[in-house]
Formats: C-alpha cells, sequence, structure tokens
C-alpha cells in the first residue's frame, strides 16, 4: 500500500513532522491515499499546555499478502517538510529530541531495519532501536525554525507468522501514553522548551497483509 502524509497545520506542535512510519511487507504493493490526525500537547512553562492537532503524509509500500513463514519488507519514504519560523506570535528556534514510536504488529516478528537519505535533521544521523515489541525512530536534532528538513526513508524486515493478519498502526493512545514526542524551544524575549507529547487520534490501520 502507499499511504500519502503531509504536514498541514502549521502550529507550535506542528513544527514536529513525521515519517508515519508503519511496519509491514512489500510483495505486489496496492496503492492508496489516507491522513493521519495527531492530537498534541505542549508543555510550556508559564504559558501552560497547548493543544493542537497535525495531520501528516508520508509514502508506504506493503503488501497485500504473505505465506506463513515469509519475509516482508515495507519502504517508508518520507516528503519534505518546512519548520514554521514563527507561531502564535512566538519565534520558533528549533524543534528537538524527537521521537516517533510503532508497535512490531501482531503475527509479525521483527528481523532488521536500515535507514537512507533524509536530510536537514542535525549532525547525528536517525536511528531505529526496537525492544519490548516497539520500535522507536529518533534522533536529537536540533532543527531550526523555518528551515526544510526531510526524515530517512526506512526499510523495516519483517518475517510473518503462521496465519492470521498483519495490521500497522502507529503507538500512543493519550498525552501520557504517546506515540511521538519531541521538544518545541521558541523565542519570546527568552528560549523557552515546551515538551510536546502526541497521539494519532483516531488511529487507523495504515497496512493489512494477510498471511496464507
Amino acid at each position: 500500500m502507499k499511504t500519502a502524509l503531509r504536514l498541514t497545520r502549521p502550529r507550535v506542535a506542528a513544527v514536529v513532522t513525521a515519517a508515519l512510519v508503519p511496519f509491514i511487507g512489500l510483495a505486489t504493493p496496492a496503492s492508496a491515499a489516507t491522513s493521519v490526525n495527531f492530537d498534541c500537547e505542549a508543555n510550556a512553562p508559564v504559558v501552560g499546555p497547548q493543544h493542537v492537532n497535525l495531520k501528516q503524509d508520508a509514502t508506504v509500500t506493503a503488501p497485500a499478502t504473505v505465506t506463513a513463514g515469509g519475509a516482508l519488507d515495507v519502504v517508508i519514504d518520507p516528503a519534505p517538510n518546512t519548520v514554521p519560523g514563527e507561531v502564535s506570535g512566538y519565534k520558533v528556534k528549533e524543534i528537538k529530541d524527537f521521537a516517533l514510536k510503532i508497535p512490531i504488529p501482531a503475527n509479525s516478528t521483527f528481523v532488521s531495519a536500515d535507514l537512507a537519505g533524509g536530510s536537514g535533521l542535525g549532525s547525528t544521523p536517525p536511528k531505529l532501536t526496537v525492544a519490548n515489541g516497539m520500535a522507536t525512530l529518533a534522533f536529537p536534532g536540533p532543527i531550526a525554525g523555518g528551515s526544510t528538513f526531510e526524515l530517512p526513508t526506512v526499510t523495516a524486515h519483517l518475517k510473518a507468522g503462521t496465519s492470521g493478519k498483519i495490521e500497522t498502526k502507529l503507538a500512543g493512545t493519550s498525552y501520557q501514553d504517546p506515540g511521538l514526542t519531541f521538544t518545541a524551544v521558541v523565542n519570546q524575549i527568552v528560549d523557552i522548551s515546551a515538551p510536546t507529547a502526541c497521539f494519532p487520534n483516531p488511529s487507523p490501520v495504515f497496512t493489512t497483509t494477510t498471511i496464507g
């Protein structure tokens, strides 16, 4: 499946972008367009919690079927985005400490993942780590306000289980259980760091692969 994702609303939390990164395989892919809404809360000192909704796009390729025990590849190619230079009267200095969580789908096993490309993300390359059934794409940044950047293309390698369906979704159910986190640094006389927590609301299934 190919899913188009694009950041569409530049607010405090919208300084973030993510390659909406569902994990599933690649074999005779289908195509479809999907928009995902992120419900975000930025906790800024003095100002207090600020809420915003985000919409994001990415291109994701996945198979409709896979044999039991077969190998699956997924390719996620994020679109470029631009960090706003100013939000609600605040100058955006940078965003940093980005982390996006993706559960390893039921009926599959994570094997490995490759990252390629990406630009404008700071001096430390992004990394994808997996622990306790959760994959996390993370990098420290910073990404300067007003700059254009692109997350890396992710190729994830999975092994199918014996039966059933492999469905991919993003992690996160609330501000207390986020699937996406980052820190926005804005300036109004002084720098203000606002840790931001986001979750997909609603949380759609991105891809479905039938084992058999």
